[in-house]
């Protein structure tokens, strides 16, 4: 698991591999991650926004920019957290994750972005 706190936000990340996949006559590597959101500030915030950078050793690197996450903008109040789990396939056995929420303040009003620390994507055949 690994953990990045940005302005009171902690954002802690645990992925597995998932086995691989055909799709349109191509062989996947898929991952799922489970993403908690903990607000450890005095605020209460939103998470209007989030953005992916997935590094694929064998492949260009895939952007992923979209409103909220899983169709929910959850609301976290302070002292409580959201937890999701969602998941990516990437055409290679060995890559990694990382990005950011776009967050807003509910009591100032004032935006800013909580960080997703970088994690790997590797799988168990990469490791022989």
């Amino acid at each position: 698991m690994v953990n990045q706190v940005t302005k009171g936000i902690e954002i802690s990340v645990k992925n597995f591999y998932d086995g691989s996949c055909f799709k349109n006559y191509r062989l996947y590597f898929s991952f799922n991650y489970f993403v908690k959101i903990t607000n450890q500030s005095n605020n209460a915030i939103q998470l209007q926004s989030r953005h992916w950078r997935i590094f694929d050793s064998l492949s260009s690197n895939i952007i992923i920019d979209g409103q909220g996450v899983i169709g929910q903008k959850p609301l976290i109040k302070p002292g409580e957290n959201f937890k999701y789990s969602s998941n990516c396939l990437i055409t290679s056995p060995v890559g990694a994750m990382r990005g950011f929420y776009n967050m807003i303040n509910i009591n100032t009003g004032k935006k800013f972005r909580a960080y997703i620390p970088l994690f790997k994507l590797t799988a168990p055949i990469a490791l022989n």
